[in-house]
């Protein structure tokens, strides 16, 4: 929870909704041309300029998506904003706007706000992206942040989850597993302090991770990449919910099946060493950890030697005809394993609270 000795905190009731909003906005400026009206009219305005307008929304709730035991405010205006901001470019679509829409309850002084939007506006920047609305209202049980992304495409650019075909290739971006073992770094030091709060937390070694977890980045780049490397994906998904999930959910839409290959799956040496540490199977962290951010794409087997050797990229599977169904090929042994979705679920995996 958000605390500073230094200084006396201000109550939100104290700005009101309005004056709240319009302090927490005065430092974003627009500085996209399709953003023509932004915040502080009824709605904004903005200009497709022929393009297709793609959008995304996804919403953070506290105790379910985030704990504030250990995810600085900060660190959280980021992710919010990079979540959604990953969906836009595993369209294939440049993001251009977002509206952030906030729920917290009077537990929250101004500052701890200012917190948050401190991390949306570096989110902002550093994505080119331009904060035209939202809205902020009370809530009796903690903090609740909607952001919604906004962007624009030419039609035959944009790439679905439902244009693969058998014999296409299963590429990834980046390597997968991090994320999630950040999260078991960040809930066993989080667990010890509860017990002790006199003992130092064990964070040293495990920047990447914790990074990966804590501050993500979306994968913004890779649209230009493969415009560089004249390849069109026939479908796309970001890994936000594990590896398997989302090979399944490509299936599902697309009418194909897969093929994975367990030696294939990218993973940091770091992500490796702490599952083994945490007796965990570093490739089932991979295949249902989540929150990696990674894109997850199908291209034609025709453009394999375009990618073979780029170093954003791994090849891990092929697509297969539908009922020959969804399997892992085991290293070594060639055995199949059924890909099952064991991703994260917010209504499966909040059953307890």
């Amino acid at each position: 929870m958000f605390e500073d000795k230094s200084q006396e905190l201000t109550p939100i009731s104290k700005l009101g909704e309005f004056g709240l909003i319009k302090h927490l906005t005065e430092h974003f400026s627009l500085s996209n041309a399709s953003s023509e009206v932004g915040v502080g009219d009824d709605a904004a305005i903005l200009s497709s300029e022929n393009k297709k307008v793609v959008i995304t929304t996804d919403i953070l709730t506290e105790g379910v998506h985030f704990n504030l035991g250990y995810v600085p405010l900060k660190h959280l205006g980021y992710k919010a904003v990079v979540v959604n901001l990953s969906d836009i470019a595993a369209m294939n679509a440049t993001p251009t706007q977002i509206l952030v829409s906030l729920a917290v309850s009077n537990r929250f002084p101004v500052e701890a706000l200012e917190e948050i939007y401190a991390g949306i506006h570096t989110a902002c920047k550093k994505y080119n992206v331009d904060l035209v609305g939202g809205d902020t209202t009370s809530s009796n049980s903690g903090l609740v942040l909607s952001i919604t992304a906004i962007g624009f495409e030419n039609e035959d650019a944009i790439v679905k989850r439902t244009g693969a075909k058998p014999n296409d290739l299963l590429v990834v971006t980046g390597d997968l597993g991090g994320a999630y073992m950040g999260l078991q770094i960040l809930e066993r030091e989080h667990a010890v302090y509860l017990s002790n709060p006199n003992m130092q937390p064990e964070m040293e070694g495990y920047d990447y991770i914790l990074e990966k977890q804590l501050k993500p980045e979306a994968r913004t780049d890779i649209k230009n990449i493969l415009k560089e490397l004249d390849i069109k994906p026939t479908s796309m998904i970001d890994i936000s919910d594990g590896l398997a999930s989302e090979i399944l959910h490509i299936s599902d839409q697309s009418k194909v099946g897969f093929r994975l290959y367990e030696e294939k799956i990218p993973m940091d040496s770091l992500s490796i060493s702490t599952a083994d540490e945490m007796n965990l199977n570093p490739v089932m962290t991979a295949l249902s950890g989540g929150e990696d951010y990674e894109l997850l794409f199908t291209i034609s087997p025709n453009d394999f030697d375009k990618i073979k050797n780029h170093p954003d990229f791994t090849i891990i599977g092929h697509a297969v005809e539908k009922e020959d169904g969804n399997f892992m090929v085991a290293r070594g042994s060639n055995q199949l394993v059924a890909l099952t979705a064991q991703g994260w679920d917010a209504f499966l995996n909040n059953q307890s609270n």
